[in-house]
């Protein structure tokens, strides 16, 4: 596992309207610890379109801006389909830290979605800890892993 709090990381963090108070929470929590924090906005609580934000995040990632990125929408479902629209993301949707650990561990995932309207901050904090202290186990999972940028021609049971 990576000591987040002694190795400062850089983490990309997109939001619509119904995460923007959570996106704000959780920067200001991120930058305590340390962390070097790109906000891609939004900036309020007016009204904005999710997948916006998630291809947002999505660009961030690609462009090695940040290894890590943290979307938020209502649900956390419809901006992680956005963001994952690119190839160059893996990012889960999670409510609890073991889902949160899992995504990295067998999933590499380089980004999670959080849903501001279901969980409270401090499981979206015991999600954003358990996702960035958690390393990829690699192994077994990588040839997994290397089929979501690669699938086969034909599918095999």
């Amino acid at each position: 596992m990576t000591d987040s709090s002694t190795n400062p990381l850089r983490i990309a963090l997109s939001a619509d309207h119904a995460g923007y108070e959570l996106k704000t929470v959780l920067i200001e929590w991120l930058k305590e610890s340390g962390h070097d924090i790109l906000d891609l906005g939004t900036n309020s609580t007016a009204s904005v379109d999710y997948p916006d934000f998630g291809y947002r995040l999505a660009t961030a990632l690609e462009n090695g801006d940040a290894p890590f990125g943290i979307a938020i929408c209502g649900s956390g479902i419809g901006i992680a389909i956005a963001a994952n629209r690119n190839p160059h993301v893996r990012c889960a949707q999670v409510a609890e830290p073991v889902s949160a650990a899992l995504a990295r561990r067998h999933n590499d995932a380089n980004a999670i979605a959080l849903g501001a309207r279901l969980i409270g901050v401090d499981m979206a904090k015991a999600c954003v800890t358990a996702f960035l202290t958690t390393d990829f186990e690699g192994g077994r999972h990588t040839h997994r892993v290397d089929k979501l940028n690669h699938p086969p021609a034909e599918e095999t049971a």
